[in-house]
């Protein structure tokens, strides 16, 4: 994988900046040029959003890594209707199936390949491999997912969403980590309750 300080990625995050413009808004519409906090000066700073810099100065993460600046990381982006998500893929690694239920996502990858796919409210599965330089974008609300199937490279990529707080919902811990009745889950599955107990034993958080 190139040098994280690559002129590449700055590029990239510079001419992806444009591509929200033409992402549906989900927010609604504000009556001022911005939303201050309520308590607070509003200067620069509240403006400039810093939780990018350990791309550039922090080491690569040995698993799947998402850094985000929606609302609840940068307030300044209360009422503008867009965010952005870097998504950091270490060799063999994936962001399990999820949704946004409040905008689409379109995604830019910046280095290595990946698997990504999504599935319509028909069941129809919509696949592709990515390559560096390609955009794919997944349908407001739909499951998806992202995969690096490459053993021996990460991959990096920048999605952007029309909304200020898009939201995750991610299938194994909403099915499996929320304390749903596990004869629920094991009838809904057509299997049974140690099937479904071990997954859930899976996906407990680690002490």
């Amino acid at each position: 994988m190139a040098s994280r300080t690559s002129s590449l990625k700055f590029f990239s995050l510079l001419i992806f900046s444009l591509a929200i413009v033409q992402m549906a808004i989900a927010d609604p519409d504000i009556l001022t040029d911005f939303i201050a906090p309520p308590n607070g000066t509003v200067d620069g700073n509240f403006f400039t959003f810093t939780g990018m810099r350990v791309l550039v100065s922090g080491d690569e993460p040995k698993n799947f890594t998402v850094l985000k600046a929606t609302m609840a990381e940068f307030p300044a982006l209360n009422g503008q209707s867009v965010s952005y998500a870097v998504l950091e893929f270490p060799a063999g690694t994936t962001n399990p199936p999820h949704t946004h239920p409040r905008s689409a996502e379109l995604l830019f990858l910046v280095d290595g390949t990946l698997k990504v796919g999504f599935v319509d409210s028909k069941n129809k599965l919509f696949t592709q491999t990515l390559q560096s330089g390609d955009l794919f974008v997944f349908p407001k609300g739909l499951v998806h997912f992202q995969y690096n199937a490459d053993p021996q490279n990460a991959a990096l990529a920048i999605s952007a969403f029309g909304s200020a707080s898009a939201g995750t919902v991610s299938l194994p811990s909403t099915l499996f980590a929320t304390n749903i009745d596990d004869n629920v889950l094991a009838l809904s599955f057509k299997t049974d309750v140690a099937t479904i107990q071990k997954l859930k034993a899976g996906l407990a958080p680690k002490p």
